[in-house]
C-alpha cells in the first residue's frame, strides 16, 4: 500500500478506471532540442524554432521545452529563456516547460521567471514541474551551489510546488515574519496565471498532483512502463482545487512518421541506439545521422533492449503511427497526446531545419486532428 506524499497517510490501490475514452482531438510537442552530428547550438535553437511554428500552423496545442543539463544531444537547457523564443516566433501555440526541474531553482526565481512569461504572452504559458535533477550529480551541485539558502529541494518539493503557484497568482504570497506580515510577489500586477502541471514517472508524482489538485503527467516516453497504474492512482485519489474541480492529463509518446514503414524505422534508429546508450551506462553522444547510425546497427546483445524501447513508441506509417497514438489515449482516458518527434536526418540535410519531424508532426495531424 502506499502513502499520501502530502500527510504520509496509507492510500488504498485504485480501483480500475471505467470512464469512457474520448477520441483524439488535440495534440502537443515535446521537444528536447536535440542536437545533431552535423549541428551547433544554434542550429538546433534554429531547427526546434521552425518545428514550433509547423506545430503552431497544424493547430496544435502545446509546445513544451524540457529541462536537461551538460548533455551533449540535448540543448533544452533553460526552458524559461528557450519558452520566450518560442512564443514570439509562434501565433497561437500554447508554450511551456516539460518541465522546469524545481530542485534545482529556488521557487521565486521559476515564479518570476514564468509570470514575466505569463504577462508577456497571456493566456499561452504553462509551467509543467518535474522533482528529478534532469542531470548528473556534479551538474546539479554546480546548478545549486550557488543558490541561496531554502532554495528547492527534493525533501521540500510538496511545499515548493505550492510557493511556485501562489507566488505567481495575482495576489501573492503574504509570509509572516515574526507577527509583521510581508507580501511577496512574482510580478507586481498580475492579472493571470500560468497553468501549472505536475510531471512525473512514479506514483509518489501521480500521488502529489492528486493531492493537491494539479493536472498531471506521466512520462510514458520515457517510462514505457506504469502508465496505466500511475492514471488510475491519480484519477482515485484526485482532490477538487481551486485550481482544478476534475482530473487533467494527457499521454506523451515518442513517434517516428512517415510515408512507408521502411523510411520510419530508418529514421527512428539514431535515436533507438542512443536510448540504448543511454540504459546501457554509456555516455549520450550528438544524434547521429541516419547513414551513420545505419552503418553500426544494433548489437545481437542489444536487441532486446532495443525491442522493449520501441515497443512503446509510435513508430510507422500515418495509420500504423496513429493507431498507437489512440491506444495511449485510451489508457491514459484522455483526448489530448503530446508527441515527442524522435526522428534524426539524413547526410546533407539542412542542419537548422529537421524535416523529418516536421513530416511526423504534420502526417500524424492529418491522421488523427478533426478536419
Amino acid at each position: 500500500m502506499s502513502t499520501d506524499p502530502t500527510t504520509g497517510t496509507p492510500v488504498d490501490p485504485a480501483p480500475v478506471d471505467s470512464t469512457p475514452v474520448t477520441p483524439v482531438t488535440a495534440l502537443s510537442v515535446l521537444d528536447l532540442i536535440p542536437v545533431r552530428t552535423d549541428q551547433t547550438s544554434a542550429d538546433a535553437i534554429a531547427a526546434s524554432t521552425r518545428l514550433a511554428q509547423t506545430a503552431d500552423e497544424l493547430g496544435f496545442r502545446r509546445y513544451w521545452i524540457a529541462e536537461h543539463h551538460n548533455m551533449p544531444a540535448v540543448a533544452s537547457t533553460t526552458p524559461p529563456v528557450l519558452l520566450a523564443l518560442l512564443a514570439s516566433a509562434t501565433q497561437q501555440i500554447r508554450v511551456g516547460s516539460g518541465g522546469v526541474m524545481l530542485p534545482n531553482h529556488a521557487p521565486l526565481a521559476v515564479a518570476e521567471q514564468f509570470a514575466v512569461l505569463e504577462a508577456a504572452f497571456p493566456g499561452r504559458i504553462d509551467l509543467g514541474i518535474g522533482r528529478a535533477p534532469g542531470s548528473d550529480p556534479v551538474t546539479s551541485h554546480m546548478l545549486r551551489s550557488g543558490a541561496a539558502q531554502g532554495s528547492s529541494s527534493v525533501d521540500t518539493f510538496p511545499d515548493d510546488v505550492r510557493d511556485t503557484i501562489e507566488l505567481m497568482s495575482p495576489g501573492g504570497m503574504v509570509l509572516d515574519l515574526r507577527g509583521r506580515s510581508y507580501p511577496l510577489r512574482a510580478t507586481p500586477h498580475a492579472t493571470s496565471a500560468p497553468e501549472t502541471w505536475l510531471l512525473g514517472s512514479s506514483m509518489y508524482s501521480a500521488q502529489l498532483a492528486a493531492a493537491l489538485g494539479l493536472p498531471y503527467v506521466f512520462a510514458h516516453h520515457f517510462a514505457g512502463q506504469g502508465t496505466r497504474e500511475a492514471m488510475q492512482t491519480y484519477r482515485a485519489a484526485f482532490r477538487p482545487s481551486e485550481h482544478l474541480a476534475e482530473p487533467k492529463t494527457f499521454g506523451i509518446i515518442n513517434a517516428v512518421v512517415a510515408e512507408t514503414a521502411e523510411e520510419a524505422e530508418r529514421r527512428a534508429l539514431p535515436y533507438i541506439r542512443s536510448m540504448i546508450r543511454l540504459r546501457t551506462g554509456q555516455g549520450l553522444e550528438p544524434q547521429e545521422l541516419v547513414e551513420d547510425a545505419e552503418r553500426e546497427g544494433i548489437a545481437p546483445e542489444h536487441a532486446g533492449i532495443a525491442q522493449a524501447i520501441r515497443g512503446s513508441w509510435a513508430i510507422g506509417t500515418p495509420e500504423v503511427a496513429a493507431a498507437k497514438v489512440r491506444e495511449l489515449a485510451e489508457m491514459v482516458r484522455t483526448d489530448e497526446i503530446m508527441i515527442s518527434p524522435v526522428s534524426s536526418a539524413y547526410v546533407g540535410s539542412d542542419p537548422r531545419r529537421v524535416e523529418t519531424r516536421e513530416e511526423t508532426l504534420r502526417l500524424l495531424a492529418g491522421a488523427l486532428l478533426p478536419r
